[in-house]
C-alpha cells in the first residue's frame, strides 16, 4: 500500500460507499416507477417484473458469488461488481423498452448482492479486531443513507423531463468513488496481517503454524470437521430469523399508521420515508458505536427482544383499532413508492381517474419506508374486488375518539421502536457475524450460501404475507411475527457466541473448540495475548 495510515479511512470509504450504492439501488425505484408506468404504459405484471428483477439478480449473485469471491479475491469481486453495476445503470438510463429496463435491473441486483458480500468480507479481513465491528457496520449505515439519498433525488428529479433516467444513472457515482478507493488498498490479507502470520506466544515461546488446511468445498459447510456444521447453523439461523420476524412486511403498514395519527398529504410522505429512514440511520450509527463495546451478541439479544415487544404491540393495537389492508396488483413495493410528489395523485397513474381539483385528501399518500423486499403479487383475497391502492385507508372517516388517537400513537411508537431495534440488531450485526465465523478459504462461499437463504426467505415471507393476513388476520399476523422474534431470541442466546475483541484466527479456534456454538460466559479478550509475526516459509 505504501501508506498504512490510510488503511482505515480507505476501508471506511469502501464500506460506506458500498452500502450507499446498495441502498440507493434498492430504493431508487420508488420515484422511478410512477413515471415509468406513464411513459411505458406498464401493466400490473410488468411492474412486478420490473421490481422483482432486482431481487432475482441478487438471488443469482448469492448462488454463484461465493465462488467468484473465493477464486478471484475480494477486491476483484468488488471491482467486477462495480463494472456490472455501471453496465446496468447504462442500460437503465438509455432504456427504450421494458426488456432493457429488466436487463438493467437484473444487472444492478447481481452487482449490489455480489458487492455486499465481498465488501463485508474484505473489510473484516483487512482491519484489526478493534476496528472490524465499526467498519463492517458502516456498510449498513451506508445502506440507510443510500435510501435517504434516493428519496431526496427522486423528489428533486420528479418534475424533470426523463427524470427517471437520471435517477437510475446516479447510482454509478458511489460505485466509481468506491473503485477509486480500492485502487489504493491491497488485494487481500496476503498483503496485510493475515491471521495465519500471527501466532500467539504461550509463555514467551514461539509456536509454529499448523499444517495448511485442505481445499474446501461447499459440502464442507455441513460436515463436523472444525465445527463447520455449527457455524452454518449460526449463519443460517441469523439470516432466516432476520426475515421471519417480518420486518419488511411490518413496515409496509407505515403509511397506514402515519395517516391514522393524523399526518396526511405531502407531510405524511415525508414522515413515512425520510422520517423512518432517519430513525434507521440513527439506530445504525448507535450500533456502530456499541458493537465493539457492548458486543455483537448483546446487540442481537437487545434488538430481537425489542422487536418482539414492539411488533406484538402493533398487533395488539390493531385488535382495538383495525388497520386497512386492502391489497392491489398495482401496489408498489416496500420503499418503492414515494407519493406526495409534484403532480402525484397518490394513485397509480394507469388507473387514476381524470384529475379532480387538488385537495388535501387526494394530493398524496405516504409511502412505505423500507427497501428490503417487494410487495406480494396479485391473487390474494377476493379476485372480484376492485383494485385499491395498497395499504391505504378505505374511506374518509369521522374524527376518531381520543382513546383511539392514543392507540394510533402507541402503534406509531411501536413502529419506531421496531425500526430502531432492527437497525441496531439484526440489520448490521448479522452480516458482521457472518464475515467473522468462517475460515478464510471458504468464507466467500459460506457467506454467499447464507445470503442466498436471506434472499429466498425474504421472497417467501413477502409472497405469503397477504395469504397469511387472509387466513389468520392482520393482528394475529403481527403477533406471529412477535412469536418468531421470541424464538429468534432463544436461538441467539443458545447458539450465537460473542466475538468482540477477537481476531479472526481466535474466532476460528473458538468454533473449533466447541461442538455447538454456545456462549453464556465472558470470553477471553485478545488484548492480553502477545503476538509475533513469523515468516510462513520458515516453517517448512
Amino acid at each position: 500500500m505504501g501508506r498504512p495510515q490510510l488503511l482505515l479511512p480507505l476501508c471506511a470509504s469502501v464500506s460506506l460507499l458500498g452500502g450507499l450504492t446498495f441502498g440507493y439501488e434498492l430504493a431508487v425505484i420508488s420515484g422511478a416507477l410512477l413515471p415509468l408506468q406513464l411513459d411505458f404504459g406498464l401493466s400490473c405484471s410488468e411492474q412486478e417484473l420490473l421490481v422483482g428483477s432486482l431481487l432475482l439478480g441478487a438471488l443469482l449473485a448469492s448462488l454463484v458469488g461465493g465462488v467468484l469471491i473465493d477464486q478471484y479475491g475480494r477486491k476483484r469481486a468488488i471491482l467486477g461488481s462495480n463494472l456490472v453495476l455501471l453496465a446496468g445503470s447504462l442500460s437503465l438510463g438509455l432504456a427504450g423498452s421494458l426488456a432493457w429496463l429488466v436487463l438493467g435491473r437484473l444487472a444492478a441486483g447481481f452487482a449490489i448482492s455480489l458487492s455486499s458480500m465481498a465488501c463485508c468480507i474484505y473489510v473484516s479481513e483487512l482491519v484489526g479486531p478493534r476496528q472490524r465491528g465499526v467498519l463492517v457496520s458502516l456498510y449498513e449505515a451506508g445502506v440507510t443513507a443510500g435510501i435517504l439519498l434516493s428519496y431526496a433525488l427522486n423528489y428533486a428529479l420528479a418534475g424533470a423531463p426523463w427524470g427517471w433516467r437520471h435517477m437510475f444513472s446516479w447510482a454509478a457515482a458511489p460505485a466509481l468513488l468506491q473503485s477509486l478507493s480500492l485502487l489504493y488498498l491491497p488485494a487481500g490479507t496476503a498483503e496485510t496481517a493475515a491471521p495465519k502470520d500471527l501466532v500467539p506466544l504461550q509463555g514467551g515461546g514461539t509456536s509454529k503454524p499448523g499444517p495448511a488446511r485442505p481445499r474446501s468445498s461447499l459440502l464442507d459447510l455441513f460436515r463436523a470437521r472444525e465445527n463447520m456444521r455449527g457455524r452454518t447453523a449460526v449463519g443460517l439461523g441469523l439470516v432466516i430469523f432476520q426475515q421471519l420476524t417480518g420486518q419488511p412486511n411490518v413496515l409496509s403498514y407505515a403509511s397506514t399508521i402515519f395517516q391514522a395519527v393524523g399526518f396526511r398529504g405531502g407531510s405524511s410522505a415525508v414522515l413515512a420515508s425520510v422520517g423512518l429512514g432517519a430513525v434507521k440511520v440513527l439506530a445504525t450509527l448507535t450500533a456502530m458505536g456499541l458493537v465493539d463495546r457492548a458486543g455483537r451478541r448483546a446487540l442481537l439479544l437487545a434488538g430481537c427482544a425489542l422487536m418482539a415487544l414492539s411488533v406484538s404491540g402493533i398487533g395488539l393495537v390493531s385488535f382495538a383499532v383495525p388497520m386497512a389492508s386492502g391489497p392491489s396488483c398495482l401496489a408498489v413495493p416496500n420503499a418503492t413508492r414515494l407519493s406526495g410528489l409534484p403532480g402525484d395523485s397518490g394513485l397509480p397513474r394507469a388507473m387514476a381517474p381524470p384529475p379532480p381539483p387538488t385537495t388535501s385528501e387526494n394530493q398524496g399518500r405516504p409511502a412505505s419506508s423500507t427497501s428490503e423486499t417487494i410487495q406480494p403479487p396479485p391473487g390474494a383475497g377476493d379476485p372480484t374486488a376492485p383494485a385499491l391502492p395498497a395499504l391505504s385507508p378505505a374511506s374518509p372517516a369521522p374524527p376518531p375518539a381520543p382513546e383511539r388517537v392514543l392507540l394510533h400513537w402507541a402503534a406509531l411508537v411501536c413502529l419506531m421502536v421496531f425500526v430502531s431495534a432492527f437497525s441496531f440488531g439484526f440489520g448490521p450485526v448479522t452480516w458482521l457475524v457472518l464475515s467473522e465465523i468462517y475460515p478464510a478459504e471458504i468464507r466467500g462461499r459460506a457467506f454467499a450460501f447464507c445470503n442466498s437463504f436471506n434472499w429466498a426467505s425474504n421472497l417467501l415471507v413477502s409472497l405469503s404475507f397477504l395469504d397469511l393476513i387472509g387466513t389468520i388476520g392482520l393482528s394475529w399476523t403481527f403477533l406471529l411475527y412477535g412469536l418468531t422474534a421470541v424464538l429468534g431470541l432463544g436461538f441467539i442466546y443458545v447458539f450465537v457466541p460473542e466475538t468482540k475483541g477477537q481476531s479472526l484466527a481466535e474466532i476460528d479456534q473458538l468454533f473449533q473448540r466447541r461442538r455447538f456454538a454456545l456462549s453464556f460466559g465472558p470470553r477471553q479478550s485478545s488484548a492480553g495475548i502477545p503476538y509475533t509475526r513469523i515468516e510462513v516459509a520458515a516453517a517448512s
